[in-house]
């Protein structure tokens, strides 16, 4: 995979990869940006709720369960001093449908943090990653 970063102005850049789509990178005025894009770590932060999510809901897909909403929430906590690093990820996996099989979901988690998701197994091997879920029954 290669990815590049062109500069725009002042502290803004557009991020590209492979798949030619393109994304705003931005900073906070406070530190000389325009705050229009996306911070460096959102991305990061992103893109690890974006590996498990897409390889959860996958499997719940391959297992049939009836999923009618799905949405991967990550709070992360950051050092106070300079570099500003992930010191503490929580995952929250909020699931509804109908008689969505709890296991099933238990699963899901498990297989996508120890063997699908390349995001989340690279961050486990340096700071802990708590998973939680919901499972909440959708409206007939």
């Amino acid at each position: 995979m290669d990815a590049k970063v062109t500069w725009s102005k002042r502290l803004s850049f557009i991020g590209e990869a492979d798949t030619g789509f393109s994304v705003p990178l931005g900073a906070n005025p406070q530190v000389g940006g325009d705050n229009d894009g996306f911070r460096p770590m959102e991305l990061i932060a992103i893109g690890i709720a974006g590996c498990t999510g897409m390889d959860v809901i996958s499997i719940l897909q391959k297992k049939r369960q009836n999923v009618t909403a799905f949405e991967v929430q990550l709070r992360s906590q950051q050092a106070q001093d300079h570099p500003h690093v992930f010191t503490q990820i929580e995952i929250e996996y909020l699931i509804s449908g109908h008689d969505v099989n709890e296991t099933a979901v238990q699963r899901a988690i498990e297989l996508s943090e120890n063997k699908y998701c390349p995001a989340q197994a690279m961050f486990n091997k340096i700071l802990p990653i708590r998973l939680s879920y919901k499972i909440l029954q959708a409206e007939q």
